[in-house]
């Protein structure tokens, strides 16, 4: 899989909202599970999945940051 850069809701832009309303643009890395995505927002490594339903990817990088 070839890195490619999209938008996505970014939890630690949300914390405390109760709906996810901003986005920012991220670097989908890799896929490493049925919808697990590694992905790079600013310097940060973290998971990140992709729902169907709104056809945007949700990428938490304060809980599944990878080190």
């Amino acid at each position: 899989m070839k890195p490619y850069k999209t938008q996505a809701y970014i939890q630690s832009l949300n914390v405390g909202k109760i709906q996810p309303e901003v986005t920012d643009e991220i670097t989908v890395l890799e896929k490493v599970g049925d919808n697990d995505y590694i992905v790079d927002y600013k310097g940060v490594k973290c998971h990140a999945l992709f729902n169907w339903l709104v056809c945007a990817y949700f990428a938490d990088d304060v809980y599944r940051r990878i080190e």
